[in-house]
């Protein structure tokens, strides 16, 4: 690990490539925005030779050179595939979006990665770390994903290695903090004018090491004498967590006894225990200085994400099927098994057009072959907006990102990550399968995007675009949702946030050409009647030849909640024609489509045909649909009628600590709490009944509300009556609106 020999690094300006899935590490950098996920991935390809002491590549661009998008938004919002090379591996470091609106591209990379590294910075407060970043902790404990976790921003004047060790025990470790332990303590050198001793290099605690990176470049030496008492107590804490998780029961009793425990032993102790997810070491990194070559601790972290991180061939088969349902068994990462590979981000390039960013899983991907495409559909919940699609496409040129560039590859084997140049149908989360084989993998989960933005193209010529350019998106990215809303004829792109809406817009403008405007999203309003009313509808008209005449009696009256239009037959001795009957309750149908009263559709009552009258001659189709509208219209007229408004059944789940703020801020919008009930790691989910018009932006509400910690679910339950004050507002603005 961190204490093997210097490894060889691999050499800037060539294609990190792999022939085995054993020679493959995959690595996702998790942690909250501003904690050094970025700056640590350039680090780490400096030190391992991908690029050169200026952080170039060789087109003169960096690995930071993001998007205009980043650039304005002043942050990742996307992820980013760096593949390097160490030692004889190829290390694929996926680097995530620390903002929760990008949660999606984050689960992007647990799903493509087989490990993770956790950043957290030295300046972090532990309510930070607490947050988003606990959630994503908990996800990998429940599949078993190996984490270590890497310390930055040790320069800070506040920066504090211990303090922040034993916050990452208490909070990642759980009721095992002695299974979070770091592998290194950091070496500090001489304080300056403010009093502040920057960090210049690590003492490895299982080699009893000195590792000095001042020079730029890792010189190993032997500690003085005044450092071993700090470092024995450290070390023996470290090989007592190592133990305690070791499968070897002997290792205990002969530590106990006195015995001297080998260093290559803890190694590969320790390297077990990484890789089953069982221990997760602490280290510390920091950027090379302006001509370094080695960023401090860099060395530290390629060796043991080499040495203690699982290849591919330790993970377990994914779980597949046929597109008709037929679960298959596949091989673990199989290089020569069927091809089973997913497609984990879709991206549009200016140039190149469609880039997709696949993970083969088994069987290896190579350019020109044709695949069959799965996606899933109507019948998987997590994507029930989007449509079951299949199809034959044609692999184009592999390669693999570097900067702006890609580099070109001859193939990609089970267990690596690719590139796949314009495959035109594909969205992210299909599967990539052979043509005569066809598989399909099992959904992985995405959030459900719960802030509405609605939207309307901005003048004509966007019109032509908008369908095109959103249904583009909503393809690339699975946690964006689109609708369009019959009952308020609005279109309605569903985000996780404010600045996950920012990026859909700007995306929009600059891929696509499509600008479009934000306007107030409504919900869908019902209209009812308070109690029974009669009404009269007649269409009489002579104006030269065949007339129009009809003439119909009705009576309407209110039923329960979710009962839709009834209509009821009671004519009696012919008085409406029974040919026309069916035109009256076509007509009322209509109106009641239309509204009654604010414009809003009409629901939830009975009625019913007493009378009428035709002629002979002039009685029409047409003529009674006209009476039976005008019939309810009258009915309306002389009755109280209610608004009804959608009401959500809302489930929080949020840690104990702010339980009481979420259900007062709940009963704040009108809401009714349920219910409580425990939940696991200290949390507590609240059921609610909210009107649906209150929690338009309550994603973003409760985020701010539980800093980060609450996640939230909502679904229709009912259409309920509407406060008297809110139903005139409503009105009101309505009328004030162009």
């Amino acid at each position: 690990m961190g204490d093997k020999a210097h490894a060889h690094p691999g050499a800037a300006g060539r294609a990190a490539t792999a022939d085995h899935p054993a020679s493959v590490r995959n690595v996702v950098l998790v942690g909250h925005s501003g904690s050094g996920k970025t700056t640590l991935v350039e680090a780490l390809a400096l030190t391992a030779g991908a690029v050169g002491r200026a952080g170039r590549v060789e087109d003169g661009t960096t690995l930071s050179d993001h998007d205009a998008i980043e650039h304005r938004q002043q942050r990742s919002v996307q992820l980013s595939l760096v593949p390097v090379e160490w030692g004889g591996y190829k290390i694929n470091l996926l680097d995530t979006p620390g903002h929760a609106d990008f949660v999606g591209e984050l689960r992007a990379g647990l799903r493509a990665a087989d490990a993770a590294l956790f950043v957290v910075s030295a300046a972090e407060s532990p309510q930070t770390m607490a947050g988003a970043t606990r959630m994503v902790w908990e996800e990998c404990a429940a599949v078993g994903m190996p984490r270590a976790i890497v310390v930055t921003h040790l320069e800070a004047a506040r920066a504090d290695f211990a303090e922040m060790t034993r916050t990452c025990a208490r909070v990642f470790g759980g009721e095992d903090p002695d299974a979070v332990l770091p592998l290194y303590l950091p070496l500090h050198g001489p304080q300056g004018a403010d009093g502040h001793a920057p960090v210049t290099g690590l003492v490895g605690l299982l080699s009893q090491r000195l590792y000095d990176y001042a020079r730029g470049e890792r010189a190993e030496s032997a500690p003085g004498a005044e450092r071993l008492p700090a470092i024995e107590e450290a070390r023996n804490r470290l090989i007592e967590g190592i133990i305690a998780e070791s499968e070897d029961e002997t290792l205990m009793d002969r530590y106990l006894s006195g015995a001297e425990l080998d260093f290559t032993t803890l190694v590969e102790d320790l390297e077990r225990a990484v890789a089953r997810g069982v221990f997760h070491p602490v280290l510390a990194a920091a950027p090379a200085p302006p001509g370094a070559r080695q960023g401090l601790g860099t060395v530290e972290l390629l060796e043991l994400v080499t040495g203690g991180f699982p290849s591919p061939l330790e993970r377990a088969a994914p779980a597949v099927r046929t597109p008709g349902g037929t679960a298959r068994t596949v091989g673990a990462c199989d290089p020569d098994g069927p091809l089973v590979a997913e497609v984990v981000k879709t991206a549009s390039d200016p140039y190149v057009g469609r880039i997709s960013l696949v993970r083969v899983f088994s069987g290896t991907l190579r350019p020109d072959a044709t695949v069959h495409v799965s996606g899933h559909g109507l019948e998987d919940h997590a994507h029930a907006d989007r449509a079951l699609h299949e199809s034959d496409e044609r692999i184009g040129a592999l390669s693999a990102p570097f900067g702006k560039r890609q580099r070109t590859l001859t193939r990609c084997v089970a267990g690596d990550l690719a590139c796949v140049a314009k495959l035109r149908r594909a969205e992210t989360g299909d599967t990539l399968s052979a043509q005569d084989d066809p598989l399909l993998m099992a959904a992985w989960d995405m959030p459900d995007p719960l802030l509405p933005l609605a939207v309307r193209a901005h003048g004509k010529a966007d019109e032509d675009k908008l369908s095109q350019g959103l249904a583009r998106l909503v393809a690339e990215d699975p946690t964006m949702r689109l609708e369009q809303n019959q009952d308020t004829r609005q279109l309605v792109l569903w985000c996780l946030g404010e600045a996950h809406a920012d990026v859909a817009l700007e995306r929009l403008r600059s891929r696509y050409g499509v600008r479009v405007d934000v306007v107030a999203h409504q919900v869908s309003l019902r209209e009812t009647f308070a109690g029974r009313s009669a009404g009269r509808g007649r269409h009489v008209k002579q104006s030269g030849g065949h007339g129009q005449f009809a003439i119909c009696a009705i009576e309407v009256e209110p039923l329960p909640g979710g009962s839709g239009i009834e209509f009821v037959d009671k004519v009696v001795g012919g008085a409406v024609p029974r040919q026309f009957v069916p035109s009256v309750e076509k007509g009322v149908r209509a109106q009641a489509a239309r509204g009654v009263a604010a414009g809003y559709p009409l629901t939830d009552v009975r009625v019913t045909l007493l009378d009428g009258k035709a002629h002979a001659v002039d009685s029409s189709d047409a003529a009674f649909q006209t009476a039976g509208a005008l019939a309810l219209r009258e009915a309306a007229a002389a009755a109280t009628i209610h608004l009804l408004e959608p009401v959500a059944e809302v489930r929080v789940l949020v840690g104990d600590d702010y339980v009481g703020a979420v259900m007062s801020d709940l009963s704040g919008r009108r809401g009714r709490v349920v219910g409580t009930e425990q939940a696991p790691g200290g949390r507590t989910l609240v059921r609610a009944e909210v009107p649906e018009i209150e929690i338009g932006r309550y994603a973003v509400d409760l985020r701010s509300l539980s800093h980060g910690t609450a996640r939230f679910g909502r679904g229709y339950a009912r259409h309920e009556p509407m406060p008297a004050q809110v139903g005139a507002r409503l009105r009101e603005q309505a009328r004030s609106t162009p």
